[in-house]
Order: C-alpha cells, then structure tokens, then sequence
C-alpha cells in the first residue's frame, strides 16, 4: 500500500506524553461505491447502538435509544454487503441494554431487514432476564434461553445463542452445559451460532463450559457441537488467540463453520490456509465496515493482496481498541461512527464515554485516519476540535 495522501487539514491533538501535538489527516482511501458485494465469506458485524441524547431519564441507568438512527446504521451495514448481528454485547447487550430493550431492538432489525433483498441477521439469545449467581439453577437457565429464543423466532428471526452468565455462576461440571445447550438446541427451528465469548471481554464468564483451561473448554464445546450437528450453523469465538481457533477450526464437523470473534487477528484468519478459513462475527466490522467490505469483494476475486492491502491497515486500529479495558472497547465503535457522520451525538448507553481518555481517544483518530476511514476529514476534525474543546484542550 503506498502511503495516504496528505491533506492541508490540521489538528493538534493529545499525546500519551501528555502535549499537544500537531496532526496532518490524510486522504480518505476510496474504498469503491456503495452497494451490495458478493463474497466468499460470511461477514456479519456486531452493530452498536445509538444513544438518544435528549431523552429524559438517567443516562447511567437508563438505555435511551435514537431508533431512527441505529435503524439507519444497520441499512448501511447492509448496503455495503455486510450482515448483523444484533443485540450483541457492542450494542451494551447486558451493560446497559436489558433484555425488553434489545428484544425492541430485535423486532425492528427483523422488520427493517424485510425491506432489503439478500440481508442477513442474527439475533442475541441469551439469559440476561437473570440475574447471575449460585442460587440460580439449571432450569431456570433453560427457561430463560427459552423465553428470548421463542420470542426471537416468533419474530421471524435467526439465533445466536450467547454465553450465558447465570449458567457461568450455577453450572458445577461440563455435563451442566451439556444438559442446557442440548435441550435448548433441540427446540431451534433453524441452526444458530453458538457464541463462546471469553473472560478477557466479560470476567464473569471465566471457566464456560465448565473447564478454567481453554484446551479442555474447546472440548466440552466441541463434543455439544458435535452432538446437534444439524442444529449448529457455526461458533464464534472470542479469545483473541489465533492458534486456539485454528485448531477448533479444523475439528469442527463438517459444514459447522468458525466465526471469528478475535478482534486482533480477523484478516489471516478470515483469509485462511490450505486447511480452511473463518468466517466473520465481529465488533470491528461495525467500525470499518467500507473497509472490510471492499476487502472481501477482492477475496472473493482471488486477489489475497488486494484483501490484504485494504485490511491490514485497520488492524492497529482493532487492536486499539479492543485492548480497553472490559465493556468501554464499544466507545471507540460509537467515537468512530460519530466522527464519520452515522450520527450526531457522541454519547453511549449507561455514560461510558467518559471512561476513555482524550490521549486514548487522539489515537483511535490517528489510527484510524492511517487506515483511510474517516470518509470526510474535514467534518472528523472539527468534530474532534469539538469534543477536546469542551473539554477544555485547545484543538
């Protein structure tokens, strides 16, 4: 790739030495016209949500949504090629969003998705109508995977069936996870995505499926795949270990596919080996999606470069921001989306913003200006300009 034009627009930004550095953008990459791509992966973003501002009520408690503008996003999503999933955890699925809140969220996705030929949606099943703790038992686990599963499919939708951590907090062997994903598998009406997200996104869901070491975990979960074949569409890991996925990869049954959740090495292990490849379940598709669209068009052309040379820009950029701290790696999703026009205001479901800071936040700019995502360079810095100046940091 050669290096980005660079542009006349300037911004002084902070540093992590704690000044006030100045900044030259860079052109934004023309990433193609919009419209829908054909692949030879499947890629779906875990979509955020957009925050209503203006809504009343507490913003720490309450999840105030801008219906029309997150609506909007997904449509975009699905412009560019790109599948949803939605209600997931960088939609604050369970830290902020509770369950009413993305089974909402849930209906109107199904409804919108309608409209657009060739979109595809999975939905997030899971267990948050629990609190989590020892006390909870098994069946009350089944039960509330029930609930959300059949209101998901009365809806028309597809399931992926996420980590559970009521199960995390009641479950005392594998054979427990067994008994819940069996039962709730054999009630589906159509295959689902498993969702084995690890304690390095969620602390609470250390030791699933029963087994604190990931090489004994990967078995329990294989041995359950490979019990309801017919009922898995695929699992999407989330451990941020590239090895630990090729190998469950290539001892999948046939036709279970991998999703990669790992947010740090997605473009070697989308484009795969001799042996096979991963398809794609991630946040930072939310964020890059122009980017990872285009990318797997020339994939599916047979230009591994090409992919190459779009995709491995955006890597420091995931990297960035999935090494933040546990549930604030979806502020950058929502920073970037704000500084690129999705939406007006740069304010998260439950307040997080705060929980970044400005030298954190300069970065995810840097990084992704070096990646050519900010599509108007002009409107991203005066939107930056803005955000240091009420924070009293002249920009």
């Amino acid at each position: 790739m050669n290096a980005p034009e660079k542009l006349t627009v300037r911004i002084k930004l902070p540093s992590a030495s704690g000044k006030l550095e100045e900044f030259r953008l860079s052109a934004p990459r023309d990433f193609g016209t919009a419209g829908r791509k054909t692949f030879n992966r499947i890629a779906l973003a875990a979509a955020h949500v957009v925050a209503d501002p203006l809504a009343l009520g507490n913003p720490w408690l309450d999840a105030a949504v801008d219906w029309d503008a997150t609506t909007a996003y997904r449509r975009y999503l699905w412009s560019l090629g790109l599948g949803v999933a939605e209600a997931m955890d960088t939609a604050q699925r369970g830290m902020g969003l509770d369950w009413n809140n993305s089974l909402e969220l849930i209906r109107r996705s199904v409804e919108a998705s309608r409209d657009i030929e060739g979109a595809v949606l999975f939905n997030g099943a899971g267990t948050d109508q629990l609190a989590p703790s020892g006390g909870v038992t098994l069946d009350e686990v089944v039960a509330a995977y029930e609930e959300q599963c059949e209101a998901i499919e009365n809806l028309g939708g597809r399931i992926v069936l996420m980590a559970s951590r009521a199960l995390a907090a009641c479950a005392r062997s594998p054979d427990d996870y067994h008994r819940v994903y069996s039962r709730i598998l054999s009630q589906l009406k159509q295959p689902v995505i498993i969702h084995w997200l690890g304690e390095m996104f969620d602390p609470q869901l250390a030791g699933y499926w029963g087994e604190r070491d990931h090489g004994r975990a990967m078995e329990v979960a294989l041995a359950v795949i490979e019990a309801n074949p017919a009922k898995v569409d695929g699992i999407k890991i989330s451990l941020l270990d590239r090895q630990k996925e090729i190998d469950m990869r290539r001892r999948l049954p046939e036709r279970v596919r991998m999703y990669t959740g790992d947010d740090f090495n997605y473009a070697e292990l989308i484009e795969g080996d001799r042996q096979g490849h991963s398809d794609a379940l991630l946040g930072i598709f939310d964020a890059i999606a122009p980017a990872a669209s285009a990318a797997l068009a020339h994939l599916a052309q047979g230009d591994a470069k090409g992919f190459r040379d779009i995709l491995a820009p955006t890597v420091p950029l995931a990297r960035h921001i999935f090494a933040a701290p546990t549930r604030f790696y979806k502020t950058g999703l929502v920073f970037l989306a704000w500084l690129n026009g999705h939406q007006e205001h740069f304010v998260m479901i439950g307040g997080q913003q705060s929980a970044r800071s400005l030298a954190d936040l300069s970065e995810t700019f840097r990084l992704a200006d070096a990646a050519g995502l900010l599509r108007d360079p002009g409107v991203a810095a005066a939107r930056m300009k803005h955000l240091l100046a009420i924070n009293g940091v002249g920009g």
